[in-house]
């Protein structure tokens, strides 16, 4: 018997660790493989002290073990919440619904309230591809299986012979994981981005989606039960998988089109196997039941459609029920053009089909076999459609205004007038008021703006067709002003999606600003107001519901003013922004482009939406799921449940909470207090950023060029190719300084605001940040995500870094300074929250990072000597790719052991 087994005859209970039993599982297998890589994993060996031919093997084993803790971890969360549910109640799972609802209702909240909020709920996970997913999706296939099977072991029905044999095969997909290598042999394709996309749907989203709405109705039924409230499907998928051009070449017109049929595809396939499975288990004989003649009438109907009624009837005689499910099916089938029959032109056909299968069954007593059969995917039509999501599309403002002023200059050459001059805005208002509509050769066109013509008529296609809400919105990142915004509805009238040719309808196109930067921040609400009061876009807005969509960038205002800055910008903004729209009479929805990383808005989820400004969810809110946070969040069924169901529940809490909570009161002097903070924060930021030589610093310092050698997405690390920090994305941006264990962008500038506002302010300043960090939910989610990265962030290991700056002078200097900043917010951090130790409030966060440490810095020391060989190689080098490959290995390393890239 294998010895990695012998221990294994019993079952797993939730107190024994979970990390104990992979831990020997990859020990077999790696020492069976690579019998020296076993002393690095136990830790006697360190991965820097190795020869160069071992690197590779003892960085691929620490990896896989650093994969295998997060699946550890994922299940041990699992198991943890249904414990608490055995020991508790639903209710005791906190930020669930039945937490929430109960909380809620003993508060004392009227249902008519609940009901309100409940009609008016729209929450919209989006996905999208940005370069921050290192890991392929045959591992994320092989992360499954592992869960899965260590779910089983979990079961303590099985023989011991049975047991031994679920052993063996966790051992085999972990052969399997070391076998398949975690580096992309090319750099994926946006066709490969989008399957990866949909592969979340098909395994958890689509089943986990029912079921979130099934938590809501029993939340409902156990705190109000003397109510009947109704729960509308509220969840709104979208996804910029091949919609997001900004910067990305690779994403053209015909990509665009591509994603679109490929998620209709994958809805209507879906909907195929689970109306096969109605026609299976649907089995009501009419000798048994009498079936209502309505029913009857409606399967007349039905059989007509299908073109196909003889064999069906005579292959499920007397089964009505049975007959109109294999109808149904024939409709489907002929969307995909499988069938002869008339296929479904909207969703809402095939949802009153299915409707009327609930209908009878509940007439004929069979109200349980509605619900477990055909309410799921009545529910499911309601949610996805027939489109799995909204694609947005996304561009940037810089390329949108090149492309009209081509136009213009095209139509008329003399006079055409420039960007950003008052004549430029004089003409685009002119064109949207009379309807404008422009003859041009396209031929005569740059290719950009052909490309972006192009995707303007794939836009008009889109939506003059019947797959309804296919297209999402035009998200215009860079959004520097209402002419930037004007000009996307120019083009889109220019390209045929206004209702009227006079300038007296509305444009048929949901424009939505993307604000990124802490100017743009400030600026939003006059931009927007200005927005409002051009005639066309009020009817356009006023077509979508009255409502405007506004997109808050993290990111990049995080690139631009750090950490507090970035994060106060954003809260001001959606206050002032909430009140531009009680004044213009527009319900004002926020999308939130958060990331992984705590620096790109990447806190936890119900803690970051609980800390939003009082008032400004109102029931609608959309949050970017990017890149390695869709697979840590949805690779698995329960935990992409639970995972909807903190966002969702938390959206809705603080829709029906936030105007009545203490902690998110505006109390002016907290927030005189934070305007200091912000100022100081922003000033020392800038000074860093600013500092000469700062740019070597960070590309030398940190492995920022060899990311372009790591294959994690399609698109481009900078928008335009220039090398200075402003065109770099913001993600590169944070992967960079994550690797090099700086994480300055998480804390970079706070301590020395902290240190000045105690210094001006003396007991008294101190004083007040303790009542802030009290009182204040976004206050103490600052200074607490602050804290988080400071213990992440190691400066012992950065200056080996800093070691690597060509200029010693610059290196010496710089770290000085990010060092002197670290110690001074370490402090600072610890007076305002009581004198705490790092993390010490976050213990599960603190004995995480503890248990993977020694490995982690031991990676970092091999990664420096790394950087050091393949900066150092020329053409006389012998085997470069292994220096290289090894280096990959480790930029992988370090991002699993964060949880995160950028």
């Amino acid at each position: 018997m294998n010895g990695c087994r012998l221990e294994e005859s019993r079952p797993l209970s939730f107190r024994e660790d979970v990390r104990s039993l992979l831990f020997r599982v990859l020990l077999a297998v790696v020492s069976e493989r690579e019998p020296d890589m076993a002393e690095v994993l136990t830790g006697r060996v360190s991965l820097d002290a190795l020869e160069s031919g071992q690197r590779i093997a003892a960085l691929q084993a620490t990896g896989i073990w650093f994969q295998l803790v997060a699946i550890a971890n994922e299940l041990l969360a699992m198991r943890s919440r249904r414990e608490l549910e055995q020991m508790g109640g639903a209710d005791e799972v906190i930020g669930s619904f039945a937490n929430v609802v109960g909380e809620i209702a003993a508060a004392g909240y009227p249902a008519e309230e609940i009901q309100t909020t409940l009609d008016g709920l729209s929450v919209g996970p989006t996905m999208t591809a940005h370069p921050t997913e290192a890991k392929r999706v045959t591992v994320l296939e092989i992360h499954r299986r592992i869960y899965r099977k260590l779910t089983e072991l979990e079961q303590q029905r099985w023989a011991p012979r049975e047991r031994e044999q679920l052993i063996d095969d966790l051992k085999s997909e972990i052969e399997l994981l070391w076998m398949s290598g975690e580096l992309r042999l090319e750099r994926p394709s946006v066709e490969r981005e989008i399957a990866w996309g949909l592969h979340f749907f098909r395994e958890v989203i689509f089943e986990a989606t029912p079921k979130l709405y099934d938590s809501v109705e029993e939340a409902l039924a156990r705190h109000y039960p003397e109510y009947d409230l109704k729960v509308p499907s509220f969840m709104r998928y979208a996804s910029w998988i091949g919609g997001d051009r900004d910067g990305n070449p690779n994403v053209t017109a015909r990509t665009t089109a591509y994603a679109l049929n490929e998620c209709r595809q994958a809805i209507i396939g879906w909907y195929i196997s689970q109306v096969r499975k109605l026609v299976t288990v649907l089995s009501i004989s009419a000798n048994v039941v009498d079936v209502p003649d309505a029913f009857i009438k409606a399967l007349g109907h039905a059989l007509h459609r299908s073109g196909n009624a003889s064999e069906i009837v005579a292959r499920n005689p007397d089964e009505p029920l049975r007959q109109f499910a294999a109808a149904m099916l024939d409709r489907l089938e002929a969307m995909r053009g499988e069938a002869s029959a008339k296929p479904y032109a909207r969703s809402d056909g095939f949802k009153t089909d299915l409707r009327e299968l609930e209908n009878v069954l509940a007439l004929l007593g069979g109200k349980l076999i509605a619900r477990r059969f055909v309410r799921p995917l009545r529910q499911q039509v309601e949610t996805f459609g027939f489109r799995t999501v909204s694609l947005d599309i996304r561009q940037n403002s810089t390329v949108v205004n090149r492309v009209l002023a081509e136009l213009f200059k095209l139509a008329d050459p003399a006079a055409a007038p420039a960007p950003d001059t008052p004549q430029w805005t004089q003409r685009i208002r002119a064109a949207l008021n009379s309807g404008e509509q422009l003859e041009v050769d396209r031929l005569a066109l740059s290719e950009e703006a052909q490309e972006l013509l192009d995707l303007f008529d794939v836009i008009r296609k889109a939506s003059a067709g019947l797959n309804g809400g296919a297209v999402g919105a035009f998200i215009l990142s860079m959004t520097r002003s209402s002419d930037d915004l004007l000009a996307v509805y120019l083009l889109a009238q220019y390209s045929g999606l206004a209702t009227a040719m006079d300038g007296s309808g509305t444009i048929a196109l949901r424009v939505v600003p993307l604000f990124e930067t802490i100017a743009d921040l400030r600026a939003a609400p006059e931009i927007l107001d200005q927005l409002f009061g051009v005639s066309i876009v009020r009817r356009s807005v006023r077509d979508f519901g009255n409502a405007q969509e506004v997109m808050l960038g993290y990111s990049d205002s995080n690139k631009d003013g750090g950490f507090l800055a970035s994060n106060w910008e954003l809260n001001k903004a959606q206050r002032r922004i909430t009140a531009l729209g009680i004044k213009r009479k527009v319900k004002i929805s926020f999308f939130h482009g958060r990331g992984g990383s705590v620096s790109r808005g990447g806190a936890p989820t119900g803690r970051a939406i609980a800390a939003q400004p009082a008032g400004t969810i109102g029931g609608a809110m959309r949050v970017t799921e990017q890149g390695e946070v869709v697979s840590s969040k949805f690779a698995n069924r329960g935990t992409g449940l639970y995972q909807l169901e903190i966002l969702a529940a938390s959206v809705f809490a603080h829709s029906v909470k936030s105007p009545n909570e203490a902690e998110l009161k505006d109390i002016p002097e907290f927030s005189e207090a934070l305007e200091a903070l912000t100022g100081m924060s922003q000033a020392s930021y800038s000074g860093l950023i600013n500092e000469p030589g700062f740019i070597d610093y960070f590309h030398q310092a940190s492995p920022v060029e060899e990311l372009s050698l790591l294959k994690i997405g399609s698109r481009p690390a900078r928008r335009f190719g220039a090398r200075d920090i402003s065109d770099l994305r913001a993600i590169p941006w944070v992967f960079a300084w994550s690797q090099n264990r700086h994480l300055l962008t998480n804390w970079y500038g706070i301590g020395s605001a902290l240190n000045s506002f105690v210094n001006v302010r003396g007991d008294a300043g101190l004083e007040l940040l303790q009542q802030m960090f009290e009182r204040s939910r976004f206050f103490r989610l600052v200074i607490d995500e602050v804290d988080k990265g400071l213990y992440q962030s190691d400066m012992d290991i950065g200056k080996l870094y800093a070691g690597l700056v060509q200029d010693h002078e610059v290196g010496e200097r710089i770290y000085a300074k990010i060092s002197a900043e670290y110690a001074l917010t370490r402090r600072m951090i610890s007076e305002v929250n009581g004198g705490l130790k790092l993390s010490e409030r976050f213990p599960a966060f603190k004995r995480h990072f503890d248990r993977i440490r020694p490995q982690m810095d031991s990676i970092h020391r091999l990664q420096v000597q790394l950087l050091r060989e393949v900066r150092a190689q020329d053409d006389a080098t012998v085997n470069p790719k292994r220096a290289v490959n090894a280096l990959l290995l480790s930029i992988n390393c370090i991002s699993a052991g964060l949880g995160w890239t950028g």
